[in-house]
């Protein structure tokens, strides 16, 4: 491991690695940790996982590694992120790619796996209910959230499915939401989290390499308060959250 960035500007802590698996292989190995920890004060977790380029490393690395047991995978529930509007079988949909790259590979029961349904009509109010219930069990008010959140950055600066000047970037009150606009990269809409509900998550890890994010990574170090344009800097984690960003060399700004 490098040592830290420290890009100016960037909120959050810094773990740099020499290469992308690298930096997956880090990841994984903090949020086993993280959970871990979780578990011993809960009777069930929840953690929502992103797709693409990210999600499919860290998939990767969470299956080899396999540092979770059984009992441990069976009080793990894992959500979408976000996911395109396409027909399920379809290899453009996030959820193939987690249940192909990672559930399929450990101990998750079927039903901890929780699908987004974009091919139904109410699928962004049902999934966002299914959530808001499978947290309300919690007693306490203040663990009423996520338990971890894995989001990636595209080039232009999105993440989730919140593209630079789109409405799901205002949206303070819902959780689920069908996003559209003309800078959402087709198939569109498509399902997403939102800031509401991210900025909750206990620990929110950014997974950003390749060197294609360098130049989104330098204007957000620049400018981090510009969400319109630049939506991954709408992640603001709350009060006693923890936001960890794992970049790897070629990503990092000269």
């Amino acid at each position: 491991m490098l040592e830290p960035a420290q890009l100016a500007g960037l909120r959050g802590e810094q773990i740099v690695c020499a290469t992308a698996e690298a930096c997956a292989a880090r990841l994984a190995t903090s949020l086993v940790e993280h959970l871990r920890r979780r578990l011993e004060m809960l009777a069930r977790v929840h953690v929502a996982l992103s797709g693409g380029s990210s999600g499919q490393l860290l998939c990767s690395a969470l299956a080899q590694g396999n540092a979770l047991r059984a009992p441990e995978w069976a009080r793990i529930h894992l959500w979408l992120v976000d996911e395109r509007s396409v027909a399920d079988g379809d290899p453009r949909r996030n959820f193939g790619l987690i249940r192909d790259g990672l559930a399929s590979h450990v101990p998750l029961p079927a039903e901890n796996l929780h699908p987004m349904p974009v091919q139904q009509a109410d699928g962004a109010e049902r999934y966002e209910r299914d959530l808001r219930d499978g947290l309300g069990e919690r007693q306490d008010a203040s663990e009423r959230c996520l338990d971890a959140v894995v989001l990636g950055m595209g080039a232009d600066g999105h993440t989730a499915s919140l593209f630079p000047g789109t409405p799901a970037l205002e949206e303070r009150e819902r959780w689920i939401v069908l996003n559209d606009g003309e800078q959402v990269a087709p198939p569109r809409p498509r399902m997403t989290m939102t800031f509401p509900l991210l900025n909750r998550a206990r620990l929110i890890a950014l997974l950003v390499t390749g060197e294609g994010k360098r130049a989104a990574l330098r204007r957000l170090a620049e400018n981090p308060d510009d969400h319109r344009t630049l939506p991954v800097s709408g992640v603001r984690p709350a009060a006693g959250a923890r936001l960890v960003w794992f970049l790897d060399q070629a990503a990092v700004p000269d």
